[in-house]
């Protein structure tokens, strides 16, 4: 039989973010399986429902009544869910109004939950959050996890024993090969962009530690170019213009997979310098490895810290420290031989330890586990 699968979180493609990127790799993956038919359900910014395919994957983007502390809220959605036929529900959480409608629509899917992340910023919501939070745990046939990091470090993740999986995040490695074309890109920007560059890709948010950094490439002889946009990319930006140095600090906002592949392969390092646990795992990461770049990261408990191996695919350093994070990138940036070989090492980690067919693979041998095991009553 064919196993119908329905991902779903707040956000989908052209949203860019590591969970949306996440979910579209995922759903990209079961499509090209035909024991697999997979479906999308998310909010849309928008007030109406719109219905649209996007690589092969239908997707359902439910109308979006107001946004409330990062989150989306949608009676839309939990109409549709009610709707939507699937032997799998597979929730990406947190997003409380998808986890509270599973609840409420007592949809029949047996219930697959990837925890990405604790709720970090918005505490005060936790009272309300955590009882409904554990009645949707109970339901769970099994939860996955990126990192051990993060489950050790995380008090929801501890009490929950046999439930969890590991499931490491995982990229397509032949997607981040150097082609001839993306060659010339790499020869165009490392012409355009003077000195060194330190490379930062992500969305602009308040975790990202880019009020570290910017100021502390003041004393590191390099360029930072930053991709991507958000909400944090105002403030960021007059920040950057307020250095001394703001002449080597240059912002290229989002730009096409082809472009960021030819940044990842131009750049003399990558940098995550992210300041709190909202970061927990870092796909950019996997990305920037897959490219043979060494990488800077801080040591959150969280994923960025089982991908990222200290000494041996680049630095691992205490968040918010200027000082150890100027001095991690200078050595490195002072060292070729170190880089060369933390980049080869990073790229054979991520060929061998997070591919996105192993990730694949996985998650389809639990939903295939799962769909084995008797119905609850």
């Amino acid at each position: 039989m064919t196993i119908r699968v329905l991902h779903v979180y707040k956000d989908y493609w052209p949203v860019v973010g590591g969970i949306e990127n996440l979910v579209r790799r995922l759903a990209i993956g079961l499509q090209a399986d035909p024991e697999f038919a997979p479906r999308v359900l998310v909010t849309n910014p928008g007030w109406q429902t719109v219905r649209e395919e996007i690589d092969g994957v239908p997707v359902v983007k439910a109308g979006r009544l107001a946004t409330v502390a990062s989150t989306p809220l949608s009676l839309a959605l939990v109409r549709e869910l009610a709707r939507q036929p699937a032997e799998i529900v597979h929730l990406h959480a947190p997003y409380p109004l998808a986890e509270l409608a599973y609840l409420l629509t007592r949809h029949p899917g047996r219930l697959v939950l990837t925890y990405h992340s604790d709720i970090v910023r918005q505490r005060r919501l936790l009272p309300l959050y955590r009882p409904f939070l554990w009645q949707l745990l109970r339901r769970a046939e099994v939860i996955t996890v990126s990192s051990p990091h993060y489950a050790a470090g995380s008090p929801i993740l501890r009490a929950l024993g046999e439930k969890l999986r590991l499931v490491p995040f995982g990229v397509d490695p032949a997607r981040f090969a150097l082609t001839p074309e993306r060659a010339a890109r790499v020869a165009r920007l490392k012409a355009e962009l003077s000195g060194p560059l330190v490379l930062f890709v992500g969305v602009l948010r308040y975790y990202k530690g880019l009020e570290v950094l910017i100021p502390v490439m003041g004393e590191v002889p390099a360029t930072l170019v930053i991709l991507g946009e958000g909400r944090e990319g105002a403030r960021l930006r007059a920040l950057a213009a307020a250095q001394p140095h703001a002449d080597r600090i240059v912002f290229r906002g989002r730009v096409e997979h082809d472009e960021l592949v030819a940044f990842y392969h131009a750049a003399d390092v990558f940098v995550l310098p992210s300041t709190s646990r909202a970061e927990a795992f870092g796909v950019v990461l996997l990305e920037a490895m897959a490219c043979g770049l060494p990488v800077v990261t801080t040591e959150l408990g969280t994923g960025t810290s089982f991908v990222n191996l200290h000494q041996q695919t680049g630095l691992v350093v205490p968040p918010g420290d200027r000082a150890a994070l100027a001095a991690a990138l200078r050595s490195l940036l002072a060292d070729p031989t170190t880089r060369q070989r933390y980049g080869a090492a990073a790229r054979r980690r991520v060929e061998q330890e997070f591919s996105e067919a192993q990730m694949l693979a996985a998650t389809k041998a639990l939903y295939r586990e799962v769909l084995a095991r008797p119905a609850r009553c």
